[in-house]
This record gives C-alpha cells, structure tokens and sequence, in this order.
C-alpha cells in the first residue's frame, strides 16, 4: 500500500526547482541561522529559551516537553509538541510536512523522523511529504528511523536501529529492519 504522500508544490517544474516560495526559503534560511546562533549551544536547563524560539519559529508546544539543545528541527511551523514529550540529543526532525510527537513520549537519540520524500514515477521529482504521528507514552529508541506517513501508537517501544516503513499499532515492541512487531507490551 503506498504512502499517503502530498506534493509539496504540485506546479514544481523540474527536479532543480525549488518547491518552496520564496518566503518560505528566506523563513528557513532565517530558522537555520537562530536555532544554532540562539539554542545550540545552550545548557540542557535552558530549556524554556529553547521552547521559546520554537514557539516564535510557529512550533504548536502543549504544556513543557523537553527538546535538546544538539536536536534538529528543519521547519518548527510543522512541528507539535505535547507535554513532557522529549526530543532528544541530536534527534533530527526532518519536519517538511507535519510531525506530532505525543504527551510523554520519547524520541532517543540520533533518531529520524523524515516526512519527506520524491515522487520518483514525475519526470520533475517532486517533493512529496506525509504526516508523523508518535503516540501518547511511546518510546523510539537510540537512531531510529521513521519513514514518511507513518503513526507509531500510543504505548509502544521500538527498538534501537529500527526503520519504521509502517503503522505501529498501541501497545507493542517493535524492533527490525523493517520494524516488526514482536509482542505485546
């Protein structure tokens, strides 16, 4: 079953132009000079300035989660967070479409969280995205890999190294390349 994948810009041209507009290249060109200039190099207590920029940047932020000074956000605007969820040492919320992580679950370390794609079948190879959904009390452990379009439920682990190509129903651990689920939690 294939992803449910959007066109960025369904009018894109050719595999060299930009799907964006202009404004929205100057936002990001903007994003990508503040978060390491205002956050980067902040200490792990200063999380509220982080939250802060976030919010300024259009992140939707419920109650206090906790994002790491050393995470990476491509496009805050497309970014939800709930309470005491946790993003954590350089995460990478590769954010061009929308991604939803829920209240008090975890995204470990150097885990990928890719909205984007191409749709390779266009001769312009269009950038295509799709919604990431991280259920309430979930766990994605250390570089964890999250393919476009997928909901990981609420409850479940995945393991370490996992490429999650897939919905991860509640309640299970999930591990693998592709991810599996193994049993329930």
């Amino acid at each position: 079953m294939p992803l449910p994948l959007e066109p960025v810009n369904p009018a894109q041209a050719s595999a060299s132009a930009s799907p964006w507009r202009t404004s929205d290249r100057w936002l990001m060109l903007l994003w990508q000079i503040c978060w390491p200039l205002f956050c980067g190099w902040t200490p792990k207590p200063a999380n509220s300035w982080r939250l802060l920029w976030l919010r300024i940047f259009g992140a939707r932020i419920n109650g206090v989660p906790f994002v790491h000074q050393r995470a990476r956000i491509a496009l805050p605007w497309n970014l939800t967070l709930h309470d005491r969820s946790c993003l954590g040492d350089r995460a990478n919320a590769y954010s061009l479409g929308a991604i939803e992580i829920g209240a008090r679950a975890t995204v470990a370390q150097e885990t990928y969280l890719s909205t984007g794609s191409h749709d390779f079948t266009q001769a312009a190879i269009p950038l295509v995205t799709a919604k990431i959904t991280i259920g309430e009390d979930a766990f994605l452990g250390a570089r964890v890999f999250v393919m476009p379009g997928v909901t990981v439920g609420p409850r479940s682990v995945i393991g370490a190294c996992s490429v999650v190509t897939k919905d991860i129903p509640p309640d299970v651990f999930a591990a693998g390349n592709p991810c599996r689920i193994l049993r329930a939690r």
